[in-house]
């Protein structure tokens, strides 16, 4: 009777595991993933923010773009618990990743075949399919990666929230400034660039009410324009500008344009309608958390 329980046991929890296996459609194909993993490093912004929107800290990540940690809004979501960095999103550092002893590895859209070559020896790794650039693409990618972490409910619901949060700022926008536009701008040492209206910050904007422009200076494709010179900068004259830096040498770029005239002269200056951005968050971040907090800069500078 024992040794036919125990046998039961061992058979009921190995067809748990097969009814568990998930088969993830990826930029390399077919990806096994078995059970829920409980070892994970993420290797793209967006990774770990799905990541931790299921409630999963990662045992390693990359730094974000134009800093040495991840993200600041990320960190919030924290306790004791902190992944280690495993490099930065163009440059892993494959070692790294392998002392973590992985079981699920997650990556953003552009990794190299041979980077992935590697990685997918040290366990299975999840690049989700390349996409043409859109304001939604984080959401098909929180999916997918919510469905290799074994978490899709969870990333339901953070997808759902940030949903049913536009849905209420819409409204309020609609009351406080209908029909208002905004350009969304990163500062960089070498000028401001306009942000294209397909990246999540833009869709956001444009969804809560604000008329997005990037007055035709973006190529089709491309999620920024040129670098624009400061007797161009009326071109970026709306009724709102969101102007992001991504570190101290953005922010000293900014501070010395601050000073001149053509800076001064802008409508949207005048009218105290600049609202400053971490670039890190507004161009760079994916996923339902950053969402979240993009909306919160939105609803701090629209609805004080």
């Amino acid at each position: 009777m024992g040794q036919w329980s125990a046998a039961g046991a061992l058979m009921g929890a190995l067809m748990m595991g097969q009814a568990q296996a998930r088969t993830l459609d990826t930029a390399f194909g077919n990806v096994e993933v078995e059970g829920t993993p409980e070892r994970v490093v993420t290797l793209y912004e967006g990774a770990l923010d799905a990541s931790m929107a299921a409630g999963i800290v990662p045992l390693g990540a990359v730094s974000t773009r134009g800093g040495t940690d991840v993200a600041d809004y990320i960190t919030a979501y924290f306790d004791d618990e902190r992944p280690a960095m495993v490099g930065v999103v163009r440059e892993i550092n494959i070692e790294a990743v392998l002392a973590q002893q992985p079981d699920l590895i997650l990556t953003g859209p552009q990794l190299p075949e041979e980077q992935y070559q590697l990685l997918s020896r040290i366990a299975p790794t999840v690049v989700p399919p390349g996409q043409d650039l859109a304001a939604d693409n984080w959401e098909a990618e929180a999916r997918l990666f919510g469905e290799a972490l074994d978490c899709e409910e969870a990333i339901e619901e953070a997808i759902d929230a940030v949903e049913t949060r536009i849905a209420t700022l819409a409204e309020q926008i609609e009351q406080a400034h209908p029909g208002q536009s905004a350009f969304v701008v990163r500062w960089m040492p070498g000028g401001p660039m306009v942000m294209s209206k397909e990246l999540i910050a833009t869709g956001l904007l444009e969804r809560v009410g604000l008329e997005v422009s990037d007055a035709g200076l973006i190529k089709e494709g491309s999620a920024h324009s040129d670098a624009l010179s400061l007797e161009n900068l009326s071109m970026i004259d709306g009724d709102w500008l969101f102007l992001a830096t991504l570190n101290e040498d953005g922010e000293a770029a900014l501070d010395a344009a601050r000073q001149s005239a053509a800076f001064t002269r802008l409508n949207v200056v005048q009218n105290d309608h600049v609202v400053p951005v971490n670039g890190q968050l507004w161009s760079s971040a994916s996923g339902p958390l950053a969402a979240q907090a993009i909306l919160d800069d939105i609803e701090n500078a629209l609805l004080p």
